[in-house]
């Protein structure tokens, strides 16, 4: 491969140009056309253009699987890392219409993608004041989304086709839902024993990390109030000195009028 491909891959991937900063947006912007592509062929009648689509998908994922592959540094522990796993597995999903929809399920691995993203934070933090001001809430509800996301999507693979009461993504949705809140109507419930261990692990692992990240959502464990010494913005909100320089600070508390 020539070393100006490469080159020119890795700056727009790793590179700190407006051209790529442009180019990981669309990335993330792909990404979401993606998840929301996923729901909603979940509520339609399995047709040619939707495996076209897929096939699509696929491509430009492998596309963009290979290209990170061209520009690490440490191929063995990229292959390593659980990020990577899934974006393979969603790969293979995606291309399932070359070799059947045995795979289907797995593309619901693609949501992780979003993980990937991570990598804009600090241009996020320099292009928009919002997220800033909110980065730890933004990031809490972002978590929480794509954890929803997979949890359901998940529960939509596995009892698609032969639970009734989980006919797309909605159904599958609510059931997630009442779960993770402990509502449990109980008008939806997962079928045969693969059902009864896959809600059993939704309602052990799910409640606690909902909860957890539903609390940072609300109440978020850092509050602003600016050092008047380094400057640091982000403390404890219990805080009484800076981590960064010792000095006393003054956060406001909720009582103060």
């Amino acid at each position: 491969m020539p070393s100006t491909f490469k080159t020119t891959l890795t700056e727009l991937y790793e590179g700190d140009s407006a051209r790529a900063h442009r180019f990981r947006y669309a990335l993330l912007a792909f990404d979401i056309v993606t998840m929301i592509f996923v729901i909603i062929t979940s509520f339609l009648a399995h047709a040619l253009w939707v495996e076209v689509t897929d096939l699509v998908l696929g491509l430009v994922i492998l596309c963009d699987f290979s290209a990170r592959v061209c520009v690490t540094r440490r191929t063995l522990r990229y292959f390593l890392r659980f990020s990577t796993l899934a974006d393979i597995a969603a790969l293979m999903s995606f291309l399932a219409p070359l070799a059947g929809e045995g795979l289907g399920f797995l593309r619901i691995l693609r949501t992780l993608r979003l993980l990937h993203t991570y990598q804009l934070l600090e241009r996020l933090r320099q292009d928009f004041r919002l997220f800033r001001a909110h980065e730890e809430v933004i990031l809490a509800a972002l978590n929480l989304l794509v954890f929803i996301f997979v949890t359901t999507g998940l529960i939509y693979a596995l009892e698609h086709g032969h639970n009734p009461h989980i006919r797309n993504y909605a159904d599958a949705l609510y059931f997630t839902i009442t779960t993770l809140t402990t509502t449990g109507f109980g008008d939806i419930t997962l079928d045969g024993t693969t059902g009864r261990l896959l809600s059993i692990a939704v309602m052990f692992f799910g409640v606690t990390l909902f909860l957890r990240l539903a609390q940072v959502l609300f109440r978020p464990t850092k509050v602003r109030c600016e050092c008047k010494v380094c400057g640091l913005m982000l403390h404890d909100a219990d805080a009484v000195h800076c981590k960064h320089c010792g000095t006393v600070i003054h956060i406001g508390t909720e009582g103060q009028g």
